[in-house]
């Protein structure tokens, strides 16, 4: 089901509201998506799972993994976690994964963004360019 330009603005709207800041107030926003369902406004669906997929959006924003070939040891994932708080802002959850057939290096996903500094990924480019 596609949700109407209405529903959409009407959406995007309330969560700007419950998101004071750039920071998702979810206490506020657990009121609104209660208020919607108990008084159903027109568009009520569609509404809903607009804000559903903004929601979906912000947390995976804020989701970190971090795959290396060998377990990283303390002060080299304090420096990964400070240097993505200060590029990313508060807030970050860290998974932290091995993964050997990256061969060295480290290959970083913060939401969308992936930052690919593995020695696998440099020799798929060399092999590529030739």
């Amino acid at each position: 089901m596609k949700a109407s330009k209405v529903a959409q603005s009407t959406a995007r709207r309330i969560f700007r509201l419950c998101s004071p800041n750039g920071k998702m107030n979810v206490r506020k926003l657990k009121s609104v998506i209660k208020k919607i369902g108990a008084e159903k406004p027109r568009d009520y669906r569609g509404i809903l799972q607009v804000l559903k997929r903004l929601v979906e959006n912000e947390v995976i924003k804020k989701q970190v993994t971090v795959e290396s070939a060998a377990k990283l040891d303390a002060p080299t994932l304090g420096k990964v976690q400070t240097s993505l708080c200060k590029e990313y802002g508060e807030g970050l959850t860290f998974k932290f994964k091995v993964d050997p057939e990256l061969l060295g290096g480290l290959r970083i996903r913060v939401g969308n963004d992936v930052y690919d500094g593995s020695v696998k990924a440099r020799l798929e480019t060399l092999a590529n360019s030739f």
